[in-house]
């Protein structure tokens, strides 16, 4: 992925510090450190990874704040700090979508440190799944994957084509080993459902008297 871009947005110069350098300790952390919420928002064109904001600015408060990061771009991961520990005001930021609300005191470094590596970990993992989406795409795509050019492979393929296109069930037919399972994915992979799951079901486990009630309701 790269370094991971974090952007801190904290007033108070030495306490921005601090936790700067924290999180800076992780080489793979592209810390950077705003003491203006106003120079901050001209900066989020640089697109970062995560955002820890300071709730309590006389700039902009943490709502205010929070809901221009939001309008900008919703996805971005934004963790709030704050020395009011009022619950009320947590609950609320966390419902607009805040990842995290934690309260300035001796062990904020630490619980920061946690947070942002369990939020590097999900973005590390989203990511592989969005590569291993596009491997299996590529894999699978039929005009690759199929080869031949008989005239009735052509007509294979006009179906697989129309069948890509449809929200109808398909039925896939013909001896083991010709492929029923590649042209399945072909299909899938290709179709408007292929951000979802291909399930491929053992069909010899299935009694013959359940296989349109398992497959089909």
């Amino acid at each position: 992925m790269g370094n991971f871009k974090i952007f801190i947005v904290e007033d108070d110069p030495w306490y921005g510090e601090l936790l700067k350098y924290h999180l800076s300790l992780n080489a793979d952390f592209e810390v950077v450190l705003f003491t203006s919420p106003i120079l901050f928002l001209d900066q989020l064109y640089r697109k970062p990874d995560l955002i820890t904001i300071d709730y309590n600015m006389p700039e902009m408060n943490g709502d205010k704040l929070f809901d221009h990061i939001k309008s900008f771009n919703n996805t971005i991961p934004v963790i709030v700090i704050s020395g009011q520990n009022d619950i009320g005001i947590a609950l609320n930021i966390i419902k607009q979508g805040a990842v995290e609300y934690i309260i300035k005191d001796d062990h904020t470094k630490d619980v920061l440190w946690n947070s942002v590596n369990r939020i590097l970990e999900n973005a590390v993992l989203k990511q592989t799944v969005e590569d291993l989406k596009v491997q299996l795409e590529t894999k699978f795509d039929f005009e690759k994957s199929i080869i031949g050019s008989s005239a009735s492979l052509k007509k294979s393929f006009q179906l697989i084509e129309k069948a890509i296109k449809s929200n109808i069930n398909v039925s896939i037919t013909g001896e083991t080993g010709t492929g029923k399972e590649v042209v399945a994915k072909a299909i899938h992979y290709n179709s408007a459902r292929s951000k979802r799951p291909f399930i491929a079901v053992n069909m010899a486990a299935i009694p013959r008297e359940l296989v349109e009630s398992e497959l089909w309701l």
